[in-house]
């Protein structure tokens, strides 16, 4: 009989909290057992922390965090679906946020490990101000393990682990004046790489003295967050693009450690928000690119979001855990398009294929080309005031600041 793991979707909230202490690396990890008033919600896969993981002493990158209740001495995040709940100086599952002294703090908080302007078509944002560039930034951590994590050197690390910079909301800000001052195309702030999540205050703190400079901002995550976090975050943002990354609940609780039902609700949000959306879906061999499931995901956009989101189909390149698979084949990235435009889905891409005509937007209603892209590149821009050039029909989108 196969020996069950914390990830296996038959195992019991009784059997994962006796599998209380797991060594990973030196690292203690601890399960705790559930509290009646802390534990109503949650997250029945995932609520092991980094126990007695705090550092001595709060550094001058922190913060006290958001989003927590207390009961006592101990604490419940309440950021994520996770719940995670620390004891005394431990440390949460994103490895970002602390219990010291009876308080949460973020050890992520002014301390970008990668710094980095980007075209904004990269995230991939197609729809939002494009031919433009993104002050791209991240720090360590993620409240996520997907195995095939192209990031998961930052990821996957400590705030402390690694060398970052210096950046407190105030010197960011201050930073991308300046970059903008030298490059007029620099019109946003990316909070990317490794789940924004992880650096939750740091971005919102810092997105709200952008929007006084007129500088936009906008966030590239997996989407799991609780509603409310989700809702202050679109409040105080732009753009959000999220990665749903699959559609089935086996292939994210064994794949991302997280589950389904959070990401979609977090969809919801954001679409119901000011701030834009755009959708990834990347598709693994294998393991998330069920055809079947490909239609599922296109009628639910439809259904519940409206066929003018953008769904970018991304192809799978092996990376950290998932070495063994092949790269999607492209044909199978071609059909999932297909199946969306099917579904009514306006504005479906194929991405990580260079210089292939599934870049470009058309215009739904006549088919001309809208916008022309060449990798990051556009080639030409046939929209104006927001519609197609050709016919007069809205394009969906931010197309001017």
């Amino acid at each position: 009989m196969k020996k069950k793991t914390f990830l296996d979707k038959n195992i019991t909230r009784r059997e994962f909290v006796k599998k209380s202490i797991i060594v990973v690396g030196g690292v203690s990890l601890a399960v705790y057992a559930i509290k009646n008033s802390l534990f109503k919600d949650v997250d029945t896969i995932s609520t092991f922390t980094f126990r007695n993981d705090a550092p001595e002493e709060l550094w001058k990158w922190s913060r006290e965090a958001d989003f927590y209740s207390k009961n006592g001495k101990e604490v419940q995040c309440n950021l994520c679906p996770r719940g995670c709940f620390l004891g005394p100086a431990d440390r949460g599952y994103c490895r970002t946020r602390i219990n010291k002294d009876g308080k949460l703090y973020t050890l992520s908080y002014g301390n970008p490990t990668s710094v980095h302007v980007d075209p904004i078509e990269k995230k991939p944002l197609f729809h939002y101000l494009p031919g433009t560039k993104a002050f791209s930034i991240a720090t360590n951590g993620c409240n996520l393990r997907c195995l095939y994590c192209q990031n998961w050197d930052i990821s996957q690390k400590k705030p402390e682990e690694t060398k970052f910079f210096d950046l407190l909301p105030e010197a960011l800000v201050e930073a991308v004046v300046q970059a903008k001052e030298k490059d007029p195309a620099l019109s946003s702030v990316a909070y990317t790489y490794s789940d924004p999540l992880a650096f939750y205050e740091y971005m919102v703190d810092s997105a709200k003295l952008l929007r006084k400079q007129g500088i936009k901002t906008v966030v590239i995550t997996a989407g799991y967050f609780t509603p409310e976090s989700m809702k202050e975050l679109a409040r105080n943002v732009d753009a959000i693009k999220i990665d749903l990354k699959g559609f089935n609940e086996d292939f994210y609780r064994e794949v991302t450690s997280a589950h389904l039902d959070g990401v979609l609700e977090a969809i919801k949000i954001v679409n119901k928000s000011d701030a834009w959306l755009e959708i990834v879906n990347l598709l693994v061999p294998t393991l998330n690119d069920d055809m079947d499931e490909m239609r599922d995901m296109s009628r639910w956009v439809v259904d519940n979001i409206g066929k003018d989101v953008p769904i970018h189909f991304s192809r799978f390149h092996p990376d950290y855990k998932l070495r063994n698979l092949p790269a999607t084949p492209i044909n199978s990235l071609k059909k999932a398009r297909e199946i969306a435009i099917e579904e009514g889905i306006n504005y479906a891409y194929i991405g990580n294929v260079p210089h292939d005509d599934y870049e470009n937007t058309y215009c739904p209603k006549c088919k001309s080309i809208a916008i022309e892209r060449i990798g990051y590149i556009i080639k030409q821009n046939n929209i104006v005031d927001g519609k197609c050039s050709e016919c007069g029909e809205r394009i969906a989108g931010v197309w001017k600041l």
